[in-house]
C-alpha cells in the first residue's frame, strides 16, 4: 500500500476508520454528516498541509460541505479524498484540480448511500435483529447479543477495509466505474435488492386485517380469507400505496401520522380493521 513517496500511512488510514465511526455524533439538518466527516479528515489534512496554512484552511472548507451517506460507506470516501488530497498537496506543478475532491464526495454519496442503505439497514439489519429477536423470545440472552454482534461484525469490517481500498483505489477506482458503467450496474443491482426487501417489508411489518363476515346461504364468508386468496396481504399493500400516494401529494408529514392514528381508531372502534 505503502510507496517512497506516500505521506499518508497504515495508521492515517486505521485513525480514518475509527473517526468515521462518530460521524453520526454531530449530524445536523443544514449540512447532516459534514463536521463529522471533517472530523475523520482532520488528522490527514494537517499532515499533509502542515507547511500551508493557506492550503490547510481551504481544506477544512472543502470538507465541511454538505454530506450525507450510509454511514458504513464513508470510510471508503473519507480514504478516497484522502487520496486525492495527498496528490493535491505533492502536486508541484498545481495541475491537481481541488475542485475534482468535492466533487467526487458528491458524485459518491447517492450511489454509495443505495448500495449502504439497501444492504445494511434494509437487509443485514432485518436479518440479524430478526435472528436476535427469535433467541429473546425465549429469553435467551444471546437474543441482543446476536443482533448487535452479527450487524457489527460486518459493519465493521467494511469501514475497517473501506478506507484502505478508497485510499489505495484513488481517482482511477472510480473512473473506471463510470467510464464502464459498473457504478449504474451495481446500483441497479442494489436497487432490485432494496425494492425487494421493502416489499417484503410491507407484508410482515405493516399488519392489518378485517374481521368482517357474512352469512350467505348458510354459509359463512371470512372477507379476510377472501383477499388473500386474491392477493396474500393485500390490505396492507394497498394502505401501503395510498400513504404513499400522500406523501407524493405533499401532504404535511405531522398530519399524515395524526391522520392515520385517527383513521385507526376509528375503524378500529367500528369493527372494519384490526
Amino acid at each position: 500500500m505503502e510507496n517512497k513517496e506516500s505521506i499518508i500511512t497504515k495508521k492515517d488510514l486505521r485513525r480514518i476508520f475509527l473517526r468515521s465511526m462518530t460521524i453520526m455524533c454531530s449530524w445536523n439538518y443544514e449540512r447532516q454528516m459534514h463536521m463529522g466527516f471533517l472530523f475523520g479528515m482532520a488528522p490527514i489534512l494537517d499532515k499533509l498541509y502542515k507547511d500551508d496554512e493557506k492550503a490547510k484552511k481551504e481544506a477544512y472548507h472543502r470538507h465541511m460541505e454538505f454530506f450525507n451517506c450510509t454511514p458504513q460507506m464513508t470510510s471508503f470516501i473519507m480514504g478516497l479524498a484522502a487520496s486525492m488530497e495527498e496528490q493535491n498537496a505533492t502536486s508541484k506543478d498545481g495541475s491537481f484540480q481541488p475542485e475534482s475532491i468535492s466533487m467526487i464526495k458528491t458524485s459518491l454519496m447517492g450511489p454509495f448511500s443505495g448500495i449502504g442503505d439497501s444492504f445494511f439497514q434494509g437487509t443485514l439489519r432485518i436479518i440479524t435483529f430478526g435472528i436476535g429477536l427469535s433467541f429473546a423470545k425465549q429469553g435467551s440472552i444471546l437474543g441482543p447479543l446476536l443482533a448487535v454482534g452479527l450487524f457489527a461484525i460486518p459493519s465493521l469490517l467494511t469501514a475497517y477495509y473501506g478506507a484502505f481500498l478508497g485510499y489505495n483505489s484513488g481517482s482511477k477506482y472510480l473512473t473506471k466505474l463510470y467510464q464502464e458503467g459498473l457504478m449504474d450496474r451495481v446500483m441497479q443491482f442494489a436497487s432490485i435488492v432494496g425494492l425487494s426487501v421493502i416489499g417484503g417489508m410491507v407484508a410482515s411489518m405493516v399488519s392489518i386485517s378485517t374481521p368482517i363476515k357474512f352469512n350467505s346461504g348458510g354459509t359463512k364468508l371470512v372477507l379476510q380469507d377472501m383477499l388473500d386468496s386474491i392477493l396474500p396481504g393485500m390490505l396492507p399493500f394497498m394502505f401501503t400505496l395510498i400513504v404513499y400516494w400522500l406523501i407524493q401529494k405533499k401532504v404535511n408529514t405531522n398530519v399524515l401520522l395524526f391522520g392515520i392514528i385517527i383513521f385507526g381508531l376509528v375503524v378500529g372502534a367500528l369493527g372494519i380493521i384490526k
